[in-house]
């Protein structure tokens, strides 16, 4: 296999300012360009303007860079992590080639560039370069993997002309997850809903590229094909099982596993029971991502993450004013007075699969893990791992309700806090890996 390019959905809107450093070639009028142009979508026509002089270019029109090393990019304004408490624009940086597409009648700017020069930017990206070489060496491969097998994944679903499902409702239940169906145009996109990627920005330090270097065409399999490799800042101390988090299929490197080295004591460990994940999730049990240390935690939480202090164990507050109006502003729906959150299914780290939500006047059951955690806040609650205490009840109708919860993110596959934990405490790359990966092999699918 040679190493293939991969597609990055960059930044969508009307308006796009770019700056071309170097020589680069248009596809839709083979000229050269260079310098600063402004892209703009409008009456079905997408212009590129530069020194006062408007062109009309054609929808995935891509501007070639002639040396990939040398040249590059420039995309102003860019939104990092979109909807998180952490939210923000900048100005960033990249190698490869720019193309431009319609997307939902809106412009969208992709990056074209090989698969390597991508995955040093999303190790940087996802966390801080200056990490330890194995942690980042185990990220390295697992973005790999990812990437690789979403690509595979797209491919499978063209050529066998299959619509992907990913939302079940009824009168009484939505169910939805989020993965694959949002991307068509291109393979994956540059936030978190995918991996973060955030170009030539991230290059400010020589680890993530060595790790990416070292472990070039290294991948994780199984049953000869590359993983769906997932990863999440922090499982709490048990991780999730894929299908409990995305479509229904079973993966048997994706299912549950104890974060520590041995089983901790006095808890029952099948957290699908809800006696066992209230005590779990109440109490403080040994894992490898349970850590205060500094060192470790600036490895994987980066400048905008660093915000978040408690997320081994956390809790939220909320009157029942702010949780029947944030249900209310998420779902579209007026359940009216909140009378109760029921979790109806749990997954094995606890995370909740199905949740009853019991209104005066409307009651639903909700999923999966991210739409439960789209309801519960105004960007998203950490995990769907949390219990519920309803307080202060009046005439029927608590008065507040508090979330206790464990971990950060949807918890399957490697977790990053445990991971840099592993690899501070002299764990190499690949004992990491089928640490949280059961029943993987890495193999090597190009030079």
């Amino acid at each position: 296999m040679k190493e293939p390019n991969v597609s990055v959905a960059i930044m969508s809107n009307n308006e796009i300012l770019f700056e071309l450093y170097g020589d680069f070639e248009c596809s839709c009028n083979k000229v050269r360009c260079s310098g600063k142009y402004i892209a703009k979508y409008e009456d079905e026509k997408i212009t590129i303007t530069n020194n006062a002089e408007a062109h009309t270019i054609e929808n995935n029109t891509i501007f070639s860079a002639k040396n990939i090393e040398s040249d590059a990019f420039l995309l102003k304004d860019v939104l990092i992590g979109k909807d998180f408490h952490w939210q923000q624009k900048e100005n960033q940086r990249f190698q490869g080639s720019l193309k431009f597409l319609i997307e939902n009648n809106v412009l969208t700017a992709v990056n074209v560039l090989p698969v390597e020069n991508y995955l040093t930017s999303v190790i940087s990206s996802e966390m801080n370069a200056t990490s330890s070489p194995e942690l980042l060496k185990a990220h390295a491969i697992i973005s790999r993997s990812w990437l690789l097998a979403q690509m595979d994944k797209s491919e499978d679903i063209v050529t066998s002309n299959q619509t992907y499902e990913s939302e079940i409702k009824t009168e009484d239940e939505l169910i939805k997850w989020y993965d694959k169906e949002d991307h068509t145009l291109y393979d994956v996109c540059a936030d978190d809903h995918c991996q973060r990627y955030q170009g030539m920005s991230k290059f400010h330090a020589h680890n993530a590229q060595d790790a990416v270097l070292s472990t070039r065409g290294l991948v994780l399999k199984y049953d000869d094909k590359i993983c769906d490799a997932r990863f999440s800042k922090s499982c709490g101390g048990i991780s999730e099982s894929f299908e409990n988090v995305w479509e229904p299929v079973e993966h048997a490197y994706l299912q549950k596993i104890i974060d520590y080295k041995f089983e901790p004591d006095e808890y029952d460990l099948d957290l699908r029971k809800e006696a066992a994940a209230q005590k779990w999730i109440r109490n403080n049990p040994p894992a490898y991502c349970n850590t205060t240390d500094e060192k470790i935690l600036s490895q994987v939480l980066v400048d905008y993450d660093r915000n978040t202090t408690d997320f081994y164990r956390w809790k939220v507050e909320y009157s029942q004013a702010e949780i029947t109006q944030l249900i209310k502003n998420k779902s579209g729906i007026d359940f009216g007075d909140i009378l109760d959150l029921i979790p109806i299914e749990r997954g094995h780290s606890g995370r909740i699969i199905k949740l009853k939500i019991i209104g005066t006047k409307k009651t639903l059951t909700i999923g999966k893990e991210l739409e439960i955690r789209k309801f519960l806040s105004a960007s998203h609650l950490y995990s769907s791992a949390f219990v519920i205490d309803a307080e202060d009840v009046v005439d029927g109708i608590p008065q507040k309700f508090i979330l206790t919860g464990a971990g950060w993110g949807h918890g399957v596959g490697l977790c990053q806090i445990g991971a840099a934990v592993m690899g501070e405490v002299g764990f190499s790359f690949d004992v990491i890996l089928l640490h949280y990966f059961k029943n993987s092999e890495i193999k090597r699918i190009y030079d």
